[in-house]
Order: structure tokens, then C-alpha cells, then sequence
């Protein structure tokens, strides 16, 4: 069968190849996907008059989303994770069954969410920091945003399941459809209809709407091995164990986030205003960028990974983190570049306000000092989830989030004001991937507990951690 030939191919095929072949749908998808999320920006900050309070309303719900966010990540990611390793092991029926309880998770969550959501809204956006300038902006995107969450959980989780089930360029198309619907409503609903911010959140939901149906349709196939049908969908309460636990890591890792939004929020208002959280919002966006970059590196490893640490084939195992860690490096290294060297053209795209525009450059010039070694924190972290070492990925995610950025942002800013906040993002950066070093290291030299054959002399990661000494 067709989804019988693309799993074997990521056992047999030359890593290099394979990591290429999916990788780069996956990088166009991640590209995609956080130009999506600017777009919303890059329209709403031009909005006649109230542009940059809009920024800053929409700087507001980050937490939110990120809450939300949350919990699909936990089912999308540990359902294609275990859906990649259960192909490797040859357990079809099993992988076709995760896929089924994807779905029902996510209808699940979606709903819930959501509704709570709307039902507390008010002292969620209060409590993440909306002033009485920006509340109504944050209001009346995150109202609609909330009214579709069901679709976006639907859309993230089975676009995951595309790229586990051997259809990476179905997945990238699905998400570059979003972005392409999302640009062309996000002018006519925020100027032509004269919407507002209402306006985007509704091109938002649309055209995550239209992408849900493209996906559905491609999983629907008969013709595929996995696929959508009847009797897959009642949860196993087995399958459900093992999602929860692999996504757990995802699921800190957002947790973290909206956690640690909460605090730059509140030390950008005690100590810049609503022009800094308008400013984060926007570096936020261009770095974001470069980080989805490498999150499609990730997520081109993560199959690959996946199906060779199942099949036993530990040696491409350790091929395809090396080859994944060297594209996050080099990708980060030019997001270090940009923001540091030529930081005005990227900011120009959101704003024309030249006290936003400085105190933004300010910002993305001190956030991305540790860009270079971010993204093989990144990686690193991301290959424990793939191959179902769940609990060594949310040590990493968890440490860099509440281990020192949180304390740093409760101190730096009484000592440096906003640049506290910036410099408390930079500290956790480096720290952390000093961390993430360390945990491979260790991994390596516990492979044997690890039930995994000892590394070759000319494993590259043997020689970067042994120096070619071979473990008795």
C-alpha cells in the first residue's frame, strides 16, 4: 500500500535525504504558520489611529492562545509522536487507532476550552494585562478566537497526523492555504468592512476553517493504509495514557510560555507601558519566525527519529539529531544576523510609530544575543519527545521557563527596567541549552541502561562528547 512504502522508505532511505524530504515541508509549514500569526499583526498595526493600542491588545492575549495552545499541543504532538512509533514497530492498527483518539481529544478539549474561555474571559484578559486602553482590542479578537477553538484544535492535531502518516506536503499545503485565505480576508473584514481587530480574529477562523476541510478530506483517503473511518474513534484508554504522557512535554513547554507571558506583561506595564507590551508583540513575531524555522527542522526529525529508535536502527537515530541540530543552528544564526544588524526593516513591517519602532529594535537586539546556540536547545529537546523520553524533553522546557526565566523576570527589572525583561529572555537562553548539552551527554553515556547499542567511534556525537574513547 502507498502509506506502507513512505514508512519503510524512513528506515531504508539516506537520512540526508529523507531529513530533506521532510524537514522542508515541514520548514514551508512553520514559515507559513507564524507568517500566519503575523499577519494578523502586520494588518491590525496599521489600523487608522488606534493601530498600536491594537498591537497591544493583541500582545494581551498571547496567554491565552498559549493556554489553549497548551492542550492541543499535548494531543497533536504526543499522537503523532506515537503514531511514528508504532509504524516503526510495524503496529498499524495501533497507529490507526491513535489517530482516531486525535480526533476525539481534540473535539473534546476544543470544546471545553473554549467554552471556558468565554465564560471567563474577562478576568483572564485583566489578569494577563490588559489596561483599560487595550482591554477592548484584547476583547473583541480574543471573543471570536475563543468562538473557534474547537477548529483550531481540529486543524493543528490532524495537520500533526499528516506529516506521521507520510503526507509532509499535504501538511505544508494545508497550512500555506491558511496563511494565503487569512491575507487575503484580513484587509477586506479590518478596512473594507471596517471590522477592526474583529475583523482579523474572523479571517483567522475562516481560514483555519477552510484548511480543517482541505485535511479531513486528504485523511479520509481509502486508498491510504491509516486513514479516517469508522470504529477508530472511541477512546483506548491505553492510547490516551501514552498521548498524555509523550505530550506532556509540548504541553509544559506551553504552560511555561503562558506562564511566563503573564510576567513579561507585568514587568513591561510596571516599567514601559502599553508601547513595550506592543513592542514585545512585535519582536515576538519576528523571532517567532525563525524558531517555527526550526520547529519544521523538529518536526522533520521527529518521524524520522521516531520510526528508526521503534525499528531498533539507533545508528540513523544518531544521524538525523546531527544533521537536525546543524539546519537549527544555521537558521538561528541568521535570525542573529537580521535582528542585530538590520533590525529596522522587519520592525517596519508593523509599525511606523518611531517611539515603538525604538523601543522595539532595543528589545530584539538584546533577545536574540544567545540566537546561535537556541536552536540546538531546541532540538535536543525536541528528539527526547520523539523518541518517547518524554520526561527528559519537559526537564529542559520546564527549567528554562521556571527555573530561571521566571526569577529572572522578577529581578532583572528592578535592577534594568524594560531591558530586564529582554536581558531575563537572553540569561534563560544560554543557561538552558548549557543544560540541554549536558543531558545529551548523559544520554550517550547511560545508553547501555537505555537498552541502545554503543555508538560507533565515528559517530559525530561520539566524538564531540567521548573524544573517540570507547565506553567499556
Amino acid at each position: 500500500m502507498q502509506i506502507n512504502n513512505r514508512t519503510k522508505e524512513l528506515g531504508t532511505s539516506p537520512i540526508g535525504n529523507l531529513l530533506i524530504k521532510y524537514a522542508l515541508p515541514a520548514i514551508v509549514a512553520m514559515m507559513a504558520s507564524s507568517l500566519y500569526n503575523m499577519v494578523d499583526r502586520i494588518f491590525i498595526g496599521h489600523i487608522p489611529n488606534i493601530g498600536t493600542l491594537s498591537l497591544g491588545g493583541l500582545a494581551v492575549t498571547f496567554p491565552v492562545m498559549n493556554l489553549s495552545a497548551a492542550f492541543g499541543a499535548m494531543v497533536g504532538v504526543g499522537a503523532s509522536t506515537l503514531m511514528s512509533i508504532k509504524q516503526g514497530q510495524k503496529d498499524y492498527e495501533g497507529a490507526e487507532r491513535t489517530l482516531g483518539n486525535l480526533v476525539t481529544l481534540n473535539i473534546i478539549i476544543g470544546v471545553v476550552i473554549g467554552v471556558l474561555g468565554l465564560l471567563f474571559i474577562h478576568p483572564l484578559l485583566t489578569f494577563f494585562g490588559a489596561s483599560e486602553n487595550t482591554y477592548q482590542y484584547a476583547y473583541e479578537y480574543m471573543f471570536i478566537i475563543l468562538c473557534g477553538n474547537v477548529v483550531t484544535h481540529l486543524y493543528l492535531g490532524l495537520n500533526s497526523a499528516l506529516r506521521a502518516t507520510g503526507h509532509p506536503n499535504v501538511a505544508m499545503t494545508a497550512t500555506i492555504s491558511t496563511v494565503l485565505i487569512n491575507s487575503i480576508l484580513d484587509p477586506i473584514f479590518i478596512f473594507k468592512m471596517g471590522l477592526g481587530i474583529q475583523g482579523a480574529a474572523i479571517a483567522t477562523v475562516i481560514a483555519q476553517m477552510c484548511a480543517l476541510a482541505f485535511v479531513l478530506y486528504k485523511l479520509s483517503n481509502n486508498n491510504d493504509l491509516l486513514h479516517l473511518h469508522r470504529g477508530i474513534f472511541s477512546l483506548r484508554k491505553v492510547i490516551v495514557r501514552k498521548i498524555f504522557s509523550i505530550g506532556l512535554s509540548p504541553f509544559c513547554m506551553q504552560m511555561c510560555a503562558c506562564l511566563v507571558v503573564i510576567f513579561i506583561n507585568k514587568g513591561l506595564t510596571n516599567h514601559g507601558g502599553d508601547l513595550a507590551i506592543a513592542a514585545y508583540g512585535i519582536v515576538n513575531g519576528i523571532t517567532f519566525l525563525f524558531v517555527m524555522i526550526v520547529m519544521g527542522v523538529c518536526q522533520g526529525m521527529q518521524p524520522i527519529a521516531g520510526y528508526n529508535f521503534g525499528a531498533k536502527q539507533f545508528e540513523r537515530v544518531d544521524e538525523v539529531l546531527k544533521k537536525s541540530v546543524f539546519l537549527a543552528t544555521a537558521i538561528m544564526c541568521v535570525s542573529f544576523v537580521v535582528s542585530e544588524f538590520f533590525p529596522q526593516y522587519p520592525v517596519s513591517w508593523f509599525t511606523s510609530d518611531p517611539k515603538l519602532t525604538k523601543i522595539t529594535i532595543e528589545g530584539m537586539r538584546i533577545i536574540v544575543f544567545m540566537s546561535p546556540v537556541v536552536g540546538f536547545q531546541i532540538v535536543v529537546a525536541n528528539f527526547f519527545q520523539s523518541i518517547g523520553m518524554a520526561k527528559k524533553s519537559i526537564f529542559i522546557s520546564v527549567s528554562r521557563q521556571l527555573v530561571f526565566l521566571i526569577p529572572f523576570l522578577i529581578v532583572f527589572p528592578e535592577i534594568w527596567g524594560t531591558n530586564g525583561v529582554w536581558l531575563s529572555i537572553t540569561a534563560a537562553d544560554g543557561i538552558c541549552t548549557i543544560i540541554a548539552a549536558i543531558m545529551l551527554m548523559q544520554f550517550y553515556k547511560n545508553k547501555r541502561k537505555l537498552h541502545i547499542p554503543e555508538v560507533r567511534k565515528n559517530s559525530v556525537l561520539h566524538r564531540i562528547f567521548f573524544h573517540n574513547r570507547v565506553t567499556p
